[in-house]
Parts: structure tokens; C-alpha cells; sequence
């Protein structure tokens, strides 16, 4: 790794820390530079604009989401691997309920933008749909998982609803009563069965 590379990543680390324990929007350039102990100049130096900082710190969380919680056994049949894939959205709730506020937050940063940095984004999220495609039409060869009529529409329309519900339940506060009626993890583990019991065959 290059000494730019280092500064970089040593940037995106101090830039994910605030934007994790205060939100991306109140988070500027200059709270990053004082934080990391360098001047405004060297963050737009290597960064350019506060958006490409943003996108790395989500990518690099991203990343290691992926690389911590979406393990699909290869032993494993293709439902169990679609299994393990959405009880990742549990364990990740359960271990870093703080990345889904993050989400949140860069949802609301970053919508209408375009350009290279959010391309190379949905590179790295096109991953998740990747590895759930190859597991269904594994579930598929061995009999394990039901077909849908249209599997790309059921992928999207099943993660958002289990990501829009991760992100509503990682605000700590309830904003109605309802909220509290029924217990986090439950309302989560609630959804993934539901969806299961539509691919289980």
C-alpha cells in the first residue's frame, strides 16, 4: 500500500467514525481535518468534495459488512444459503445496528447524486445480489427452493423491505407508541420467516 493509499483509508477511517456517531449531514470537512489533525486542504486534496468521502466510508463499511455477515457455506443447499443470506440482516442488527443509521443517513445524503463514486457503489452492493442469485439457482438444481415468477423483483422488493425495517428500528428513540409494541430483533426475525416460508419448498 502506497503512502497516498495509507493517508486515504486513514482519512475514510476518521470520516466513518464521526459520520457513524453523529450523522453525515452535521459532520463537515473541517470537524474531519481537526479529528485527523490535517488541514481542510489536505482532505479536498485527496478527496475533492465531501460526497467522495461519504461513498468510500460506505463502501468500506459495505465491505466489511459483506466480508463479516454474507458467508454462504458452499456445503450448504441452495434455502439454507438464501437463509443465511437474509438472517444476515438480523446478525447485523444485533451486532452493528449503527451501520443501518449510517445507511439511513447516506440515503438521505446522497440522494439524486450521480457519477463515478455512487457507480462504484452499487458495484460493490451489486455483490449481495450476485451471490443470492447463484444460491437460488442452486435451490433450484436441488430442489430445495420454490421458483417465483420473477426472482430479480422478489430479490429487490424482499431487501428493501428488510433494509427500510433495519434502518426505521436502528433509531434508538420510538417516534409513535406502536413502535415499542412489538420487540426489535422480533419485528426483523417476523419479516425474514415470512419471506422464507415463500422460497422454502
Amino acid at each position: 500500500m502506497s503512502l497516498k493509499d495509507a493517508k486515504q483509508n486513514f482519512l475514510v477511517d476518521i470520516a466513518t467514525d464521526l459520520f457513524m456517531c453523529r450523522s453525515i449531514q452535521d459532520v463537515t470537512i473541517k470537524d474531519i481535518a481537526v479529528s485527523a489533525q490535517v488541514g481542510e486542504a489536505t482532505i479536498y486534496r485527496y478527496f475533492g468534495k465531501k460526497q467522495t468521502l461519504v461513498v468510500q466510508a460506505a463502501m468500506k463499511l459495505q465491505q466489511a459488512v459483506n466480508a463479516e455477515s454474507f458467508k454462504l457455506n458452499e456445503r450448504k443447499n441452495g434455502f439454507e444459503k438464501i437463509k443465511i443470506f437474509y438472517l444476515s440482516y438480523l446478525q447485523i442488527f444485533d451486532s452493528h445496528p449503527d451501520f443501518f443509521k449510517f445507511i439511513n443517513d447516506f440515503d438521505a445524503y446522497m440522494a439524486g447524486e450521480q457519477g463515478e463514486e455512487m457507480d462504484s457503489y452499487e458495484s460493490v452492493v451489486g455483490q449481495y445480489k450476485t451471490a443470492y442469485m447463484k444460491a437460488y439457482q442452486e435451490g433450484l438444481k436441488d430442489g430445495s427452493i420454490k421458483a417465483q415468477n420473477n426472482i430479480e423483483m422478489f430479490y429487490y422488493s424482499t431487501t428493501h423491505a428488510l433494509l427500510e425495517l433495519c434502518k426505521k428500528l436502528s433509531i434508538k428513540k420510538a417516534v409513535l407508541s406502536q413502535d415499542n409494541v412489538v420487540e426489535k430483533r422480533a419485528q426483523i426475525q417476523c419479516l425474514v420467516d415470512i419471506i422464507l416460508s415463500a422460497l422454502n419448498q
